[in-house]
């Protein structure tokens, strides 16, 4: 995810690329995008870029001809218009030929040169956003890397906003203090440190000075990155501010001045050119012996040691608790009310398929039981229907019994 330092290079690449190029036309949107339509259309124009923390700002700018100002299809003049960018999670601006325009593109600015090219937005998972019209967001803090005093006087008069309770992992991510602090960074300043992540924030910041010297920027030997400082070295072989005299507030400053000056895009897994000096300067971050936990907010902490007492604690398995039920426990849980705890998928199809077993060999042995009813009947009936009539009944008749008998009384009388 793009932090302070990337969104400072990323405005430092459109200021470059774009000085002495006119822009001309509307600002066209992709159709996909969920963001603002930018009302803006001149003949001819020109963009700088700048940034602010984790912000960035565009500056598009008419320019006059003649000494006469541009004049839009309303018959009113050009304006300048500021848009303000938040990269989300993969935002980024490229400088093409229109004819090899990125595939997520979704913010262009076209040249009036032929052939054109195109300055895009370009944001693949689409959680970045842009402001027309825009300033920066009034609930941001200062920017840590280039409004460092401000920045530290806003962290440590405030320590009593419930925000110094949690984690100072977490706190580090909240914009509203620590402007430009990401994911990585926190991971690092926190490591060279060694301050455990999950250490209350407030206990970490109190008793630091609100007014320290102005750090100066460090900028690393022409060719070097220092890939692996140990906590006792220096920022800089050129200022030799060592980091034991270095408090939290003041690395929040410093680290990000380093990716700044090494060189490279920063924080750019996509471009292994320019990720690979950046990768080898990392400490801390997805290091190869390092611990990882998640923070009560999802995010992933880096880091070394002990994790600190405001760790997250780890749940026990489904399975073990499952095991732990005492009997009876189900029925008492029932008659409180008590939700118990859904069973696992696997477990869940085999009470089905056992109920629909059951179920289906309930209604066989029904329904064999009928069939064996319907069947002693007709047997039945067949014998009635075989049974040889009697010769002194009439067909189609029958005598009842004693009738019967008193004809062969009177019959044998007769005979004899």
């Amino acid at each position: 995810m793009p932090e302070g330092p990337e969104l400072h290079l990323a405005s430092r690449f459109v200021s470059r690329v774009c000085a002495g190029v006119v822009f001309s036309g509307p600002v066209e949107k992709s159709e996909v995008s969920k963001n603002s339509e930018v009302p803006f259309t001149c003949d001819a124009y020109s963009i700088t870029a700048t940034s602010r923390g984790k912000e960035v700002r565009l500056t598009l700018t008419p320019i006059e001809e003649e000494g006469e100002p541009q004049a839009v299809p309303g018959g009113k003049a050009c304006q300048p218009m500021d848009i303000v960018f938040r990269f989300g999670m993969s935002g980024f601006f490229r400088f093409t030929a229109g004819s090899e325009m990125p595939k997520h593109a979704h913010l262009r600015f076209y040249t009036n040169e032929t052939p054109r090219r195109v300055l895009s937005f370009v944001d693949v998972r689409r959680f970045g956003s842009w402001e027309p019209n825009g300033d920066w967001q009034t609930d941001r803090g200062p920017c840590v890397m280039f409004e460092y005093q401000s920045f530290r006087a806003n962290v440590l008069s405030n320590l009593s906003d419930r925000a110094f309770d949690k984690p100072i992992c977490e706190a580090m991510l909240n914009q509203k203090y620590f402007n430009g602090i990401g994911n990585y960074l926190r991971a690092e300043i926190l490591y060279r440190l060694k301050i455990p992540p999950f250490m209350k924030a407030r206990t970490v910041l109190d008793g630091l000075l609100p007014n320290k010297r102005e750090l100066p920027e460090v900028k690393p030997e022409q060719g070097q990155c220092h890939p692996h400082q140990d906590s006792e070295m220096s920022l800089s072989k050129k200022i030799k501010v060592k980091m034991e005299s270095s408090d939290i507030l003041d690395l929040c400053h410093s680290v990000p001045m380093e990716v700044i000056n090494m060189g490279g895009k920063g924080y750019d897994p996509e471009k292994p050119d320019d990720y690979s000096m950046f990768q080898a300067w990392l400490q801390c971050y997805c290091v190869p012996g390092m611990k990882s936990l998640r923070d009560h907010n999802g995010r992933t902490i880096w880091f070394q040691g002990d994790p600190g007492p405001l760790a997250p604690k780890v749940s026990k398995s489904p399975k073990s608790k499952r095991k732990g039920k005492k009997q009876g426990e189900d029925k008492t849980d029932k008659q409180q009310g008590v939700k118990g705890e859904p069973p696992a998928k696997g477990i869940k199809k085999e009470k089905e398929g056992a109920q629909n077993k059951r179920v289906k060999s309930h209604s066989e042995s029904k329904k064999t039981k009928e069939n064996k009813r319907k069947g002693s009947r007709s047997s039945e009936g067949r014998k009635k229907q075989s049974k040889p009539e009697r010769k002194d009944d009439a067909p189609g008749t029958t005598v009842p019994r004693r009738q019967r008998r008193r004809s062969m009384r009177t019959k044998s009388e007769k005979d004899s």
